[in-house]
């Protein structure tokens, strides 16, 4: 979201909020964090809403420094998962501190059982059709997880469905043999999407 738009909350009767709604909150001060995460609950429940106890918590974060150490004491500034994304701190082209985003860990790997499970099961389908429904799945993981900066995860997750695809192709028969230089030539008859263009965070 752009830093100079504002959010505001209708509060007159009647109003109904998702039921799920994640915000992020950032503080300059620590102690202005803990007086929030104190009111919010009150605030909150004053229109029938709740706070998630597992899910609301607060996050040290912050451009890594010498001179600062975190609550663990290695001076880390510290990474927070959101919605499938992990925000961490890099330093960009010109040297300077930015808040980068990539895929989760756990997302990936989510991602990838997935696929390797659609393939076990409708291993013995035409290839035509395999491509066809693995393009569509791979587009939808693009789709959401296209972001600027983020492009070594999705070239890992269309790497590791390559073989993926491969292997349970292997698998079809006794005498299924699809070696790497079978696989490329069907690569090239089946070729699974490319990296779109990258969208910004903000947009």
């Amino acid at each position: 979201m752009s830093g100079d738009v504002q959010v505001r909350f209708c509060e007159r009767l009647g109003v109904k909020f998702p039921r799920a709604t994640h915000l992020v909150i950032a503080f300059e001060q620590e102690e202005d964090a803990h007086r929030v995460k104190e009111v919010l609950p009150k605030r909150f429940g004053k229109f029938g809403l709740t706070l998630h106890p597992e899910k609301t918590r607060l996050v040290r974060f912050q451009p890594p420094s010498d001179d600062r150490k975190d609550d663990d004491g290695d001076g880390g500034p510290g990474t927070f998962d959101l919605l499938g994304f992990t925000l961490y701190w890099a330093k960009s082209k010109r040297g300077y501190w930015v808040v980068q985003v990539k895929t989760a860990k756990s997302r990936v790997s989510r991602t990838l059982k997935r696929l390797s499970d659609w393939c076990r099961r409708n291993r013995h389908l035409p290839v035509a059709v395999q491509w066809r429904q693995l393009t569509a799945k791979l587009r939808g993981h693009y789709a959401y997880f296209g972001i600027i900066g983020n492009a070594t995860a999705l070239h890992a997750v269309n790497y590791a469905l390559y073989r993926i695809w491969r292997t349970w192709l292997n698998r079809r028969s006794q005498r299924a043999r699809v070696t790497w230089a079978k696989m490329l030539r069907l690569i090239q008859r089946y070729p699974l999407p490319r990296l779109p263009v990258l969208r910004s965070l903000r947009a």
